[in-house]
């Protein structure tokens, strides 16, 4: 009775402009109805919530995947030379039945210099993430990309596959490579420093002085190790001290990474630019569009829903508006000029 086009456009139409469930894309289907008119077939009106509920559980997340993947790659033109973040969120509004700390996890692409997502992968929880971070991997075009990777993406497999893609990658090194981690450890303890480099944020009440230092790794790590971990080019570490008030902590993190050219300062810079997927993707997920609270949990709809938050999500940051991203959420919705222009129809 409705053509899947009109379905998808009008759910991506709701959640851009601020609705977040089913019975709120058919009131935005009702609302702006004569706009939607013009742009779509609406061969039997506005579909009922129960179809867009339906629809939305049935269609095989990895076709919309792909389309995530073709509107990253029709926004930017490509990834050479920029910093593609992987890392996880759980969407914990998904198994709000279940036992604490459960939910659907989506492991993400994230391109952190343009604030897109690229490519997902649904995992079953975050001990999974090891073997789903392969399989976003091999779907994703990194050629001359800059890959990061907490640590527990700090495997061989990974680090070859990332290679074998014709990309560079800085993995962070704790003690799931015990062996590596020590040896790292004691090259920074008793080896001369190649370069280094001092950053300093202040913000909020808080302070924060990140001290980066660098070596080659051919000078600093065995024989062995090299062997065993050939594409490692530079040894990175990172001392993070944070004042906030009179309290003050400090913590001490190493990275393994294949890149040379870059200096101590472009790998301070990198390294924090890592979290930009939890400040620009996750946050804005669960704040501006209350990604936790949905409660969406049939089929395939938590995983679409998500994707379809991370198509509107690239539509509001990609406008050149001074407004925050709710508030462009609610001038969409306010006003159907700016609508189309933030659809970029």
């Amino acid at each position: 009775m409705h053509k899947l086009s009109d379905i998808l456009f009008i759910a991506l139409c709701t959640l851009l402009t601020g609705g977040e469930d089913f019975e709120d894309m058919v009131a935005f289907g009702e609302e702006r109805f004569d706009w939607l008119a013009t742009k779509l077939a609406l061969p039997n009106g506005i579909p009922s919530h129960d179809t867009f509920n339906r629809v939305l559980q049935m269609i095989d997340p990895e076709q919309l995947k792909e389309a995530l993947a073709a509107d990253g790659a029709a926004l930017i033109e490509h990834v050479e030379e920029q910093l593609v973040v992987l890392d996880g969120k759980k969407l914990r509004g998904a198994s709000a039945r279940g036992p604490a700390g459960t939910g659907l996890y989506i492991l993400h692409a994230w391109v952190s210099e343009v604030n897109l997502c690229i490519g997902q992968r649904k995992v079953g929880d975050k001990s999974n993430e090891i073997t789903a971070i392969p399989a976003l991997l091999d779907e994703l075009s990194l050629k001359g990309a800059i890959v990061s990777i907490d640590a527990i993406g700090c495997q061989k497999n990974i680090a070859d596959q990332i290679v074998a893609k014709e990309a560079d990658y800085i993995l962070a090194l704790k003690g799931n490579q015990e062996e590596l981690l020590e040896e790292v450890h004691e090259s920074f303890q008793f080896s001369g420093l190649d370069q280094t480099d001092e950053d300093w944020e202040y913000g909020h009440g808080r302070f924060e002085k990140r001290h980066c230092a660098t070596l080659r790794a051919s000078d600093c790590l065995s024989p062995n190790m090299q062997q065993a971990w050939p594409s490692i080019k530079t040894l990175v570490k990172i001392e993070a001290t944070r004042m906030v008030g009179e309290a003050t902590s400090t913590q001490t993190r190493y990275y393994i990474s294949t890149l040379t050219q870059r200096t101590a300062q472009d790998m301070n810079r990198l390294i924090r630019s890592h979290w930009s997927v939890e400040n620009q993707l996750h946050w804005h997920l669960d704040v501006t569009f209350a990604e936790d609270a949905n409660r969406a949990r049939s089929g395939h709809a938590p995983e679409n829903l998500s994707i379809l938050r991370k198509l509107a999500l690239h539509r509001i940051a990609m406008d050149d508006s001074r407004l925050s991203k709710r508030k462009r959420r609610y001038k969409a919705a306010m006003n159907l000029d700016y609508l189309e222009k933030v659809l970029r129809l």
